[in-house]
């Protein structure tokens, strides 16, 4: 096989950028827990580079884009057998197979690592460890394949995603409701209160958020080509657009524009624009964000009307982004963007593409919540201790009582 060496370096070093997300995540939502709780925080996030990127190789990969079915993919690829001399059917790239296998990784592991702010404070490492190998081999391969792969039967009906709206936003996002209505609420919640305690750490996570998202979207591209460009600068819009509408929303209501709010709404954008990257155009790209921020502001106050206790707004940001950019790729579809993709609405494509898009939107919400609910509620009954730590234990923090460490030794001089 002879490859092109540009597309080549243009996805190693994307490959590299979604890596880097997953550290940064862990900045992002560490500042955002308690003191006691923020080594638990990073340890759940940096144990999914571990646990994901092995079972990845060893069968997940292969799950997802081995064989031709439409439902699941087979064990082509189990053990790395062929994985580094063949693309999974229906792709044919201008980059190395390996390369391939090796990018595709790096969203499989960020995406359950999203779940973990969902249930921070109050998960046992145990469970943790069970539950993510056991989503990423029956809820994430599945719908990877269903979305990404050629041969699955969502991408046969049409639907597009161009870097994982359903396959990582929303699917992580309703995972993270199903695992918090099995926790319950955190000691003390709501009434007494729990605010970040490193806003500074939170704002450096979303940064590198921010920056690791190019090879996000625009190494979705697979290749360092006009694409890529399109993606790439969508994908900025997009966030600059959704901190400010956030922000707009969030004086409104409360009379103040916050650190936190900017660094959740710039999240916000990224999300939205995923799935519609290289689908949209510039102008596109920023109405979507602006929409995305104001919706995801709102979304993430009604946790308190309907009583659940999603720690750090995955539900409201990542869940009800991805719904908001998946939908809106229906409307702000353009062809004249990606000839592979579809036109919308907006753009006389009529109403079959916004369909196709709540399609997917609905399959992915059913099963990634349905399966998800069913493994927590296995681990909770079959594990021993169940999910969640004691309240002795939660009283004193998870960094003590699951890791036997503290994330800050302050001493007086």
């Amino acid at each position: 096989m002879k490859f092109d060496t540009g597309d080549t370096a243009w996805v190693l070093t994307s490959a590299a950028l979604v890596m880097f997300m997953t550290p940064g995540l862990a900045l992002f939502y560490g500042g955002m827990v308690r003191t006691k709780n923020i080594l638990s925080m990073l340890m759940n996030n940096f144990f999914a580079l571990g646990i994901v990127s092995v079972l990845w190789a060893v069968v997940a990969y292969s799950l997802a884009f081995g064989g031709d079915g439409e439902i699941i993919g087979n064990f082509d690829y189990a053990f790395m057998k062929d994985a580094g001399s063949a693309f999974p059917p229906g792709l044919a790239l201008t980059i190395p197979p390996l390369l391939y296998m090796g990018y595709q990784m790096m969203f499989a592991v960020i995406t359950p690592a999203l779940i973990t702010g969902a249930v921070a404070d109050r998960m046992r490492f145990k469970a943790w460890v069970w539950f993510i190998g056991l989503w990423v081999l029956l809820v994430y391969t599945p719908v990877a394949h269903w979305v990404f792969a050629p041969s699955g039967w969502l991408f046969k009906e049409g639907a597009l995603d161009f870097a994982g709206g359903t396959v990582v936003h929303i699917n992580a996002g309703i995972a993270a409701l199903a695992c918090v209505l099995v926790l319950g609420k955190r000691k003390g919640y709501p009434n007494n209160p729990m605010p970040p305690h490193n806003l500074p750490l939170t704002l450096i996570g979303a940064g590198i958020l921010w920056f690791g998202w190019f090879g996000f979207n625009a190494g979705s591209a697979l290749g360092g080509n006009g694409l890529a460009a399109q993606a790439l600068i969508n994908t900025h819009m997009a966030a600059a657009a959704a901190m400010l509408s956030w922000l707009v929303v969030e004086k409104i209501k409360s009379g103040h524009a916050t650190t936190l709010g900017a660094a959740s709404g710039l999240v916000a954008g990224l999300v939205a624009i995923t799935p519609c990257a290289g689908f949209v155009g510039t102008m596109s790209s920023i109405y979507i964000g602006a929409i995305a921020g104001a919706i995801c502001m709102l979304a993430v106050s009604l946790k308190h009307k309907f009583g659940y206790d999603d720690a750090l707004d995955v539900v409201g940001v990542h869940l009800v982004g991805g719904i908001v950019g998946s939908l809106l790729l229906g409307v702000f579809g353009d062809i004249s963007i990606n000839e592979f993709g579809r036109d919308g609405i907006a753009y006389g494509g009529g109403s079959g593409l916004f369909f196709d898009q709540l399609l997917a939107v609905g399959a992915t919400i059913v099963y990634s919540f349905v399966v998800t609910m069913a493994i927590m509620l296995v681990l909770k009954k079959f594990l021993p201790g169940g999910v969640r730590v004691d309240p002795e234990q939660e009283e004193e923090g998870l960094d003590l009582t699951q890791h036997s460490e503290t994330g800050y030794a302050l001493e007086r001089a």
